[in-house]
């Protein structure tokens, strides 16, 4: 399944990208899901004003990738930000075993029925307690809300010194055009692809009916409250995992997408 998923030559095609100098890196890869559809996945590195590292997401650790965080500082936290975003936790932490492992509740059973590598969680996000305080130079920096109505359990981070906001599958933005700039391949192609793109566009409705209809349904207050405890901060960029990264007016896209969760939110106020 794993290799259905993830490319076999990481090294060729990924593309590190300093999207803030010396504060944020992104690990852009191309991905497939089913290995058809053009999804593309993303990992985030972010340098805290001591000079530790923050990893969310973590992508495949290349050579290349080892020679950035060399560059950048120390790796302090490796995070999962759900629980389908984990297969490279082992490697990462195998090669920074001092950095604390971040992720939601349910991955580290799932990781140990699926026989991945013992990795010690060191904070794990709960319903019963879904604000949990990582460290004070983390909290001091981060804002972080643990969505346990999403169904893949996500949490979502606020990088507060460059107003990023840091997502796995809270909301995609297609194309995945710098996913797979190193493939040769267009993003767009083939027609799951683009069925999966026009139901995942920020530009459309679509994207609000699947969120709405589809993965909030569950618990659409619960999902509706989290969004609006995001809406609160003051981001300007957004870091998907999968597709392009929003780099102006974050916060409109995000509001774009979430209307209806922010009116049933306030309506509950």
């Amino acid at each position: 399944m794993t290799s259905k998923l993830i490319p076999s030559n990481p090294d060729q095609v990924m593309v590190i990208r300093d999207l803030v100098p010396r504060t944020i890196t992104t690990l852009s890869v191309p991905f497939l899901r089913f290995g058809k559809l053009k999804i593309g996945g993303r990992g985030t590195i972010v340098r805290l004003q001591n000079g530790s590292l923050a990893v969310f997401s973590p992508v495949a650790l290349t050579s290349e990738v080892k020679q950035k965080v060399a560059e950048m500082g120390e790796v302090k936290y490796i995070t999962a930000m759900d629980i389908e975003h984990h297969i490279f936790l082992g490697p990462w932490h195998a090669a920074y075993p001092n950095a604390k492992v971040i992720g939601p509740e349910g991955l580290p059973e799932k990781r140990k029925s699926q026989n991945n590598e013992d990795v010690p969680f060191a904070t794990v996000f709960t319903t019963s307690n879904t604000h949990p305080s990582i460290d004070p130079d983390f909290d001091a920096e981060f804002d972080y809300e643990y969505v346990p109505a999403h169904q893949n359990k996500e949490i979502a981070f606020h990088h507060k010194p460059t107003k990023t906001l840091i997502q796995a599958d809270l909301l995609f933005n297609y194309p995945s055009t710098e996913q797979f700039s190193k493939t040769g391949v267009d993003p767009t192609s083939g027609i799951l692809t683009k069925l999966f793109g026009a139901v995942t566009n920020t530009q459309s409705v679509w994207q609000k009916r699947f969120i709405w209809y589809g993965i909030s349904s569950g618990d659409r207050q619960g999902f509706a409250q989290s969004v609006a405890r995001i809406n609160q901060w003051d981001f300007e960029r957004m870091i998907p995992c999968h597709g392009d990264v929003v780099e102006t007016e974050a916060k409109s896209v995000f509001q774009r997408v979430f209307d209806w969760h922010l009116e049933l939110a306030k309506k509950s106020t």
